[in-house]
């Protein structure tokens, strides 16, 4: 089983300069994969404004695009799809084209995603489907972790930059104190910060994605 990611970039269009925002993109994929190396092909641009990685499970997925979106600037934004199954890669001569049920399931979860954006959930940015020939029996756990991935995108996306750096930081296990030096501000500001954001929900839920991995 592999779990295969495409995301893409909300309101790219808008973007003032678009080859910024990419360069941006990549040195994020390079941070998160430093601080969190679980993603087996880290995120990477493919065509347009799309980009295509592989996880081998869906808690590691979850956590790695977590710190991922926490990581980005106020002015990128990017939605996931991640698809559960299997992969049939195509070899070409000078390349292999991802292929396979996860790919159809992770293309069918960012089109639901963005059709939640227009209508029920503006601030949702993650969907999991499951690939066709997939357990049945799997469908209850991504029912919970689709659940848990609306609330935990409501949050982070009405979280301001700053928040975001702080609650990237806590999720790695870094204090309070060299955040704040970071940051140029009190211990006591970051406590607040992070209180008002509801940080401590989104630290514990990338604890219990992890849990599994410290064991």
């Amino acid at each position: 089983m592999t779990v295969a990611v495409i995301a893409d970039i909300v309101a790219s269009r808008h973007l003032a300069d678009r080859a910024a925002a990419q360069q941006r993109i990549v040195a994020t994929v390079e941070q998160v994969q430093r601080d969190h190396p679980v993603a087996a092909e880290p995120l990477e641009a493919v065509v347009g404004d799309e980009l295509q990685g592989e996880f081998a499970t869906v808690p590691e997925a979850l956590s790695w695009l977590l710190l991922f979106r926490l990581a980005l600037p106020d002015d990128i934004d990017c939605r996931f799809g991640l698809g559960v199954g299997e992969v049939r890669p195509i070899a070409l001569d000078d390349r292999t084209i991802p292929e396979g049920p996860a790919w159809w399931a992770a293309r069918a979860a960012i089109e639901h995603v963005e059709r939640l954006q227009q209508r029920a959930a503006p601030l949702a940015r993650t969907w999991i489907e499951r690939g066709e020939g997939e357990d049945a029996s799997m469908a209850d756990a991504l029912a919970l972790a689709n659940a848990y991935s609306l609330t935990r995108d409501q949050l982070v996306s009405a979280m301001s930059e700053r928040a975001r750096r702080l609650t990237y930081g806590r999720c790695l296990g870094r204090a309070q104190r060299p955040l704040a030096e970071a940051e140029g501000i009190t211990q006591s500001a970051v406590s607040q910060t992070l209180a008002a954001a509801g940080s401590a929900a989104i630290v514990e839920g990338f604890a219990a994605l992890t849990a599994g991995a410290r064991a």
